[in-house]
């Protein structure tokens, strides 16, 4: 949902009714997690996607049918049957998906939020005897919006706070009045925490591919370097930051967490040895070093001298990227693209036509834990 934020910006800005159709279950090979939206305004506009074009005809046409007085409403999309001509996911999965009327004033807040890069959550009723398609939006200030039944209200707004502290997306049962052991309430709650940051160490050729790419993906892209010749905004206009500092000292002084992925694109011994020693002691997701075998066995008997263990040591993914035989800077960016997402979802790099089985693994049942993604 985070992607059409800026969109519905219009919408909200001029007025116009719209609709909401919210994915809020995927089973098998869905091609939208959790959390993915389309908008449909009473004008005809539609925004967004949540089935890369398999179903988005039919929600288009129940869209219309709320926008018109008929209420919230459920659907499930599953696999389609070519010869009955039945609306489906002809990838075999299934997705529930909510359509409901937009509650304006709800959704103006929720983008403020999300704009702001404020950790928001979204909580809505998506099943039972509560009234279909109400909201919370919970941060950790305040709440706004009603679910219709106070004690439902404070066990939906004590699991949203907790599932945002851990950047979780997902369904909740609760009783009428919010009670734990009753499965007669279903919530959806969307947890939209700031974007994770990819740092990007060498103001190089491949660190302006690696910076685009970056915020392709959905990251909140800082360029570093020394040399104040190079580390300038004009020479990574898409990065939203550019840093001159020595990259360890930079490194010292930032916010990391398990959701960060560093790019050291240095290959010189004085920047990157200092700058990994800090980086393999930081909780990043991913860390990745660019330069050739030879500077690869250089850099690790460096990083050995300097203390790091096998263990820290092991965390470094060098060379960087997946062997794709890119040559050029912007081959090379998708090749260590790749290996980031690889790494984040734990796909086996081989070719699918060489693999069988489910292709989109993770989204799991209505209940599965799914951390808010990375746009991709």
């Amino acid at each position: 949902m985070r992607d059409i934020a800026d969109d519905l910006r219009g919408l909200l800005d001029r007025g116009t009714p719209f609709a909401l159709a919210t994915v809020i279950g995927a089973r098998g090979s869905s091609p939208r997690p959790p959390g993915a939206a389309m908008a449909v305004a009473a004008d005809g506009e539609a925004i967004g996607s949540i089935s890369g074009g398999c179903v988005e005809g039919a929600v288009y046409g129940t869209a219309e049918q709320v926008l018109g007085g008929a209420g919230a409403v459920v659907e499930t999309y599953g696999y389609s049957d070519d010869e009955a001509f039945a609306v489906g996911l002809t990838c075999g999965g299934t997705l529930e998906v909510l359509v409901a009327p937009a509650d304006r004033e709800l959704l103006g807040a929720w983008r403020s939020k999300v704009a702001a890069d404020a950790p928001v959550a979204l909580a809505t009723v998506v099943g039972g005897p509560a009234p279909l398609g109400a909201s919370l939006l919970v941060d950790a200030a305040g709440v706004t919006g009603s679910l219709g039944a106070e004690g439902l209200e404070v066990a939906v707004v004590d699991d949203a706070r907790g599932m945002l502290a851990a950047g979780q997306t997902g369904s909740r049962h609760y009783g009428p009045q919010g009670q734990r052991r009753i499965d007669d309430v279903t919530v959806f709650v969307q947890s939209f925490t700031p974007p994770p940051r990819m740092l990007v160490f060498g103001a190089t050729d491949f660190a302006a591919a690696v910076s685009r790419i970056g915020v392709f993906l959905g990251y909140r892209v800082t360029v570093c370097d020394a040399r104040p010749v190079f580390a300038t905004a004009r020479r990574f206009p898409e990065a939203h930051e550019v840093v001159c500092d020595w990259p360890h000292r930079y490194l010292e002084g930032t916010e990391v967490d398990e959701r960060t992925v560093m790019c050291v694109l240095t290959h010189d011994p004085k920047f990157d040895v200092p700058l990994l020693e800090v980086a393999l002691r930081r909780p990043a997701a991913y860390i990745g070093a660019m330069g050739s075998r030879r500077t690869h066995e250089d850099r690790l008997r460096r990083l050995r001298e300097v203390g790091l263990s096998e263990q820290e040591i092991a965390r470094l993914h060098s060379p960087i990227g997946l062997d794709l035989g890119a040559r050029t800077a912007e081959e090379t960016a998708v090749s260590i693209a790749a290996e980031i997402v690889q790494n984040r979802w734990g796909g086996s790099g081989r070719p699918l036509a060489e693999t069988s089985g489910t292709i989109h693994t993770g989204t799991g049942h209505e209940d599965a834990r799914v951390a808010d993604p990375v746009i991709a």
